[in-house]
Formats: structure tokens, sequence, C-alpha cells
């Protein structure tokens, strides 16, 4: 079965990031590895990933090998200045599930979005009161190079196509 709209997909792969500052590229340095032990998988055409990862991986077969560079404005572009802001250390209080472990420069806070959507915020800087973040993905002004293998394609199932993600083992929720 070939990766089409609608399927899950299953990749391992090596993903690498690169940089470019004042016209040179920095090496490609690896980011995240996902084995055979753990695969990633997607729901194809709702995964929320650059539309560029999926337009490279369509029509790919399950064992196919794959090799890509998407460029930072194919990818997750360039950092949004209004996506860091500084917010009053007292939100993130004890009682909000919250420990002061957690809020030490460049950790990134587990966070929920007014929709109850989980995001992540990146610490920059402490400032006393209040504290420096970044709301911009963590992926934002890198190249993505990726080289991996399609493992699984499979039609998505009615619950997962109305879901908009993958369930079971290979997904977020486990079958009931």
């Amino acid at each position: 079965m070939k990766i089409a709209e609608n399927t899950v997909v299953g990749l391992t792969y090596e993903l690498q990031v690169s940089k470019e500052a004042d016209e040179i590229e920095s090496a490609p340095f690896s980011v995240e590895i996902r084995d055979p032990e753990d695969p990633f998988y997607f729901l194809f055409g709702a995964s929320d990933l650059p539309e560029k990862f999926e337009e490279l991986l369509l029509n790919k077969e399950e064992g196919e090998k794959f090799s890509f560079v998407i460029p930072v404005a194919d990818a997750y572009g360039e950092a949004d200045q209004e996506l860091i802001v500084n917010l009053s250390k007292s939100q993130f209080s004890g009682e909000n599930g919250f420990n002061p472990e957690m809020l030490k420069e460049g950790n990134f806070l587990p966070l929920m979005d007014e929709d109850g959507y989980p995001m992540q915020a990146k610490i920059l800087k402490d400032l006393g009161e209040e504290i420096l973040l970044d709301f911009n993905h963590p992926l934002v002004g890198f190249d993505l190079h990726f080289d991996g293998t399609v493992m699984k394609v499979r039609e998505a199932t009615k619950e997962e196509l109305a879901h908009g993600h993958v369930h079971g083992e290979q997904g977020t929720h486990s079958e009931e």
C-alpha cells in the first residue's frame, strides 16, 4: 500500500537540523531518532507536520527508504518575536502543578492552551519575578534533514479519521 490521504503511516528516521547564519550553514546535528522499537506513527493529511514533509512522503510504500531536506521556509519558518513573552512566575506555582526545578533557563514547560491542547514553551531567561518564555516551535529557524524508512502503511479506521489521529498501540489511545 502506498502513502496517501487518510492512511496511517509508521516511520523510523533520524532527524538532523542545521541553521544558516551569516551565509554559512552549520553542520547538521541529530535531534531525534525513531528506531524500530519506537517508530513514529501519524495520520497522513491530518498530522500538523509541515506540508512539505507529507508531500515528500506521498506515494512511498512500506519498506521504502527516504532521505530529504526541508528548508526553514517549508519547515517551521523563522521565529515570531510576538511568541516570546514575559510571564509572572506566580502563574507557575505548585498548586498549578509546577515546581521550582521546572523553572530553570533552557527547560521546556508543559502547558495547555485555552482549548486544552498541550503546548510547550522554552524558558529563555529568569528575570526574577518574571520568566521570559519562547512559544515558538522548538525547530523554528532550522533546516530539517530526514533519513529513514517507511515501516508501515495502512488504511485509517473511521474512528481515527473522525478524531484526526492514530489510535491503538500505534497512536494516542488504546483500543477499548
